[in-house]
């Protein structure tokens, strides 16, 4: 996104910029929902990060889902505290751009946000998504909880199959714990909302997940 870096290796935590103690300001309320980022959050509220590439188009996709409480992007999976945009971009911080996803499992499952992000990108070319490539772009889900991240590595599973069947790559997406999360700037979030016309690189495989649609072992 206009800060395009060719670093595709991982930053040991030695090599890592320090960052800082106080978090980067960010806005208050979702532009679109008119919720709060940073809560309260309802009390039958779960998280889910999602890593797509590009946070601009990902968040978009995600706040338009019935049953999503909120949603922000921000920056994790990586060593620097509080990192900058900027910083993220040079490859030396780790992170990840990703959108944080607030949702009401009531209303809509974990399986059912699997099923936009697995479709929603491609995850099958490793530090990168399209023309944009650094480490920044990695595929990635980030869940706390064992019976999440089950649910999301069976679901890697089923659509790497389905990968298979259509000639495509392999999966190498991460599916980790929930790390910290770092909200970006105020002007990153729901950008795409804010400027109907701007940036985004994301594109699927054209491939259908079968997650919940009951093809098990198709």
């Amino acid at each position: 996104m206009f800060f395009l870096r060719k670093s595709v290796t991982m930053p040991k935590m030695s090599e890592s910029l320090p960052g800082r103690d106080e978090a980067i300001p960010t806005a208050k309320e979702h532009f679109v929902l008119k919720t709060p980022l940073k809560g309260p959050y309802p009390d039958d509220a779960k998280q889910a990060l999602f890593g797509m590439g590009c946070f601009w188009g990902a968040e978009r996709m995600f706040w338009k889902l019935d049953g999503v409480f909120t949603t922000a992007v921000g920056y994790a999976g990586g060593f620097t505290p509080n990192p900058t945009y900027e910083e993220v971009c040079s490859g030396q911080t780790g992170h990840n751009e990703v959108v944080l996803v607030v949702y009401k499992p009531e209303e809509i499952p974990l399986q059912a946000l699997l099923k936009v992000f697995w479709e929603g990108h491609d995850p099958t070319q490793g530090m990168r998504q399209g023309n944009d490539v650094g480490t920044q772009y990695r595929s990635g889900v980030y869940l706390a909880g064992a019976q999440d991240r089950e649910a999301a590595e069976t679901s890697r599973v089923l659509y790497q199959k389905q990968l298979a069947k259509a000639a495509r790559g392999t999966i190498t997406t991460e599916i980790l714990d929930a790390p910290a999360f770092y909200f970006a700037e105020a002007y990153h979030q729901q950008y795409l909302a804010k400027n109907p016309s701007g940036y985004c690189g994301l594109g699927g495989t054209g491939v259908s997940c079968p997650i919940g649609t009951g093809i098990a072992s198709a």
